[in-house]
């Protein structure tokens, strides 16, 4: 069964002086990267690592991170990326969630993972330097071969809003999206992609790296994202793509506007790209107006390995004005349905149903999980909420199932009432929840985080809102937060809003 090192050995066969990583202070050849995550699996495989075992990585994005991914796939073993900002107390759940074998830290690109490695005891590897690791058990229980052979990694779910759960993701699926997404997005090798995204997210790990070496791309690697550094690298690195979560954009914009600066210098760049929460019409227009190019949108999740859905041009050949999602990819299908698991007519929201060969094998030794989510016929019930457009057959989500709000015995979809909050002047991020009230019913609360400088002009926000939504949608109360809690990969934390509220001293509505 191919394994996703095989794209990296075939760059390297055909053109190993490809400078694949571009970091601040070096840069990595095809060649010099498989020659690493080679001595990387040797020196592994001598320490006892075999087929199917987990390997934890603790790590921010370096050439020695790509490195272990790929040592991994050589020996069968299964990466699972865990971001080195994580606490220790984080760390250790996961390593007992994920039974690991080893842990492997990159020490010289990140001070956190640095520090957890000191105290975990590590010793360093002879064979790629910046790297630690150390012996989590002395051996772990064989996994079934099958399994073993079939999976490349575990990604675990961010856990926006509940716990997290470890996805396995197939070698099968990554490969097949590295070629979609490649083809997708028109890449080739003179391409390079700026990469700050965690390689330790779907997000990264497929539509980043995987693309990147299915095309034979150049990845302008980055462990962080910065502002300053990114408009630097498009105006003097060459970069072409660039991908990232709206918190990305919106952040690089208020950079810009904070430097008054109006129009950043990206003469190579062609494609922009955000994913991972839904599209804000309002920063699309901004993102567009800067750049001079379309913000494209897409869906996907850990569960498929990538992206199913990718945005494309709207039927005229012009960019899309709308919030869809895009077109099915290849390989891909999709079903919306009700209550029941039955198909509902075309324009109609309902769940989404997902199958393809980027689905996952399950969840990591948890059948009950598993099971809530898979349908007859290999049918995954993603939770997620969405119709597709009578006109042209495009997808929309509308929001999550769970997330989705009971007032008055109406329907209120978070998403909706998040857009509308988001095209009021100065809102830079916003989240809409469900409060219980005592009678049973439930109501709208939204919590905003402002653009800098900006405070909220509330009675101007109930006009705004008063003319957009109907009572029912509107929320009762607008919390105003300094910052909104987020994960590692730049989602919104949901079930961090109330923490984050009573952190900055902001008390509890009375009603």
């Amino acid at each position: 069964m191919p394994r996703i090192h095989d794209l990296l050995d075939q760059l390297a066969s055909s053109r190993p002086q490809h400078a694949l990583l571009l970091e601040p202070d070096t840069t990595t050849s095809a060649a010099a990267l498989q020659a690493m995550s080679q001595a990387l699996a040797a020196e592994w495989a001598a320490a006892g690592v075999v087929a199917g075992d987990r390997v934890l990585l603790v790590a921010e994005n370096c050439a020695a991170h790509i490195a272990a991914i790929m040592a991994c796939s050589r020996l069968g073993a299964w990466s699972c990326g865990l971001n080195a900002r994580l606490t220790a107390a984080e760390l250790a759940a996961f390593a007992a969630k994920a039974d690991a074998r080893l842990a492997c830290y990159t020490v010289a690109a990140s001070p956190d993972a640095a520090r957890h490695a000191q105290a975990a005891g590590t010793q360093p590897s002879a064979a790629v330097p910046g790297l630690a690791s150390s012996a989590v058990r002395a051996a772990s229980p064989a996994t079934p071969q099958e399994l073993a052979q079939e999976v490349a990694a575990i990604i675990f779910t961010s856990g926006t809003t509940g716990s997290p759960k470890g996805v396995l993701v197939s070698h099968r699926g990554l490969m097949h999206f590295a070629q979609v997404s490649s083809r997708s997005r028109g890449l080739t090798p003179q391409d390079r992609i700026y990469a700050c995204l965690p390689m330790s997210h779907i997000f990264g790990l497929a539509t980043v790296l995987m693309a990147a070496l299915a095309a034979g791309s150049s990845l302008v690697l980055r462990s962080r994202f910065e502002p300053d550094d990114l408009s630097h690298a498009l105006a003097h690195l060459e970069v072409s793509n660039l991908l990232g979560p709206p918190t990305l954009f919106s952040r690089w914009l208020a950079h810009l506007q904070q430097a008054g600066v109006t129009q950043p210098h990206a003469p190579r760049l062609r494609y922009a790209y955000t994913g991972s929460a839904p599209m804000d019409m309002a920063l699309k227009a901004r993102v567009e107006a800067v750049l001079g190019l379309p913000l494209h949108h897409g869906y996907g999740l850990s569960e498929y390995a990538g992206s199913l859905i990718l945005t494309s041009l709207a039927p005229d050949g012009l960019p899309r004005k709308d919030q869809a999602v895009g077109f099915l990819a290849e390989g891909a299908e999709l079903r919306i349905v009700d209550g029941q698991g039955q198909d509902l007519p075309t324009g109609q929201a309902g769940e989404i149903w997902i199958r393809g060969p980027g689905l996952m094998p399950g969840y990591w030794r948890d059948a009950k999980a598993t099971a809530a989510v898979m349908r007859p016929g290999g049918w995954y019930a993603t939770g997620d909420l969405g119709r597709i457009d009578t006109a042209d057959g495009a997808v929309f989500i509308v929001g999550r199932l769970k997330e989705m709000i009971i007032r008055s015995g109406f329907n209120v979809y978070p998403a909706e009432v998040e857009a509308v909050l988001l095209g009021f002047g100065h809102i830079a991020l916003a989240a809409v929840v469900g409060e219980p009230e005592a009678d049973g019913n439930e109501r709208v609360v939204a919590y905003v985080e402002m653009q800098a400088g900006h405070q909220l002009d509330e009675p101007a926000l109930q006009q705004h809102l008063s003319s957009r939504l109907a009572p029912y949608k509107r929320p009762a109360r607008v919390v105003v937060l300094p910052a909104m809690p987020m994960t590692a990969n730049g989602k919104l934390l949901k079930r961090g809003l109330r923490q984050a509220a009573e952190a900055a001293g902001i008390t509890p509505d009375p009603r």
